[in-house]
């Protein structure tokens, strides 16, 4: 995915307002944020942070406030999203403790190390050929006994009961104001234009990727979420 790409057009342009869009599902941010942090309790209580697709900054102050004593880089291709997080990490009084980098998590440099990685609802929008070297490329920037958290929308788009998940997945995108022209389109979205894999695929790729024994800890509709801990 190259940094002209419509996706991150996309992002760029509707960043102002992609918070309230999603406002109406904070419910299932809440408890991925809630379980996420309870995932890291055993961190550094000095833990570096990296956010990839750090977006409008939601994992990050979810965490700072948890964690007075972490500090965070956030990384993201879409320039406005990137302008609306750091308004909301001043705002918040954190700012100071977050470096935020446009771009992918490849121009993180490799030398740079950290105790957590996450990639909260990013994965999806990788195309599958490129879904290795995405994962091991943050896999890669943990520090020993680190951690990684991956969530994404991740479901078996050929089980016989795909069709009724489906029907449960046009109601969240009703809450998020899709038109009826979207919802149509929606088995395309899901089959053509994002790297949609069923969570067996998704488990068995992060350890083809050599990552550690991912566990399967958040499951929403079709949003899934696994961590690892870096063997030291």
């Amino acid at each position: 995915m190259t940094t002209d790409s419509p996706v991150i057009e996309h992002f760029s342009g509707t960043a102002g307002a992609y918070d309230e869009k999603n406002r109406p599902l904070s419910s299932i941010a809440d408890t991925l944020h809630f379980l996420t942090a309870l995932v890291l309790q055993r961190a550094p209580a000095r833990a570096r942070v990296l956010c990839v697709g750090v977006g409008t900054g939601a994992e990050v102050l979810s965490l700072a406030q948890s964690f007075p004593e972490w500090t965070f880089v956030g990384v993201d291709p879409a320039r406005g999203m990137l302008e609306v997080c750091g308004d909301r990490l001043e705002q918040a009084g954190v700012r100071e403790r977050c470096e935020l980098i446009q771009g992918y998590v490849q121009d993180v440099p490799e030398d740079e190390s950290f105790d957590i990685v996450l990639n909260i609802l990013v994965a999806h929008f990788v195309k599958r050929e490129d879904r290795p070297a995405f994962y091991q490329a943050m896999w890669q920037r943990l520090r020993a006994n680190g951690f990684l958290v991956s969530a994404e929308i991740s479901y078996d788009l050929s089980a016989d009961a795909f069709p009724l998940m489906l029907k449960n997945w046009e109601t969240v995108q009703s809450l998020m104001g899709a038109s009826a022209e979207s919802l149509d389109n929606l088995p395309v979205v899901l089959r053509e234009q994002l790297a949609v894999i069923s969570p067996a695929e998704t488990a068995a790729l992060l350890e083809q990727c050599g990552i550690d024994m991912p566990v399967w800890f958040f499951q929403a509709f079709m949003i899934s979420g696994w961590y690892s801990i870096k063997a030291g």
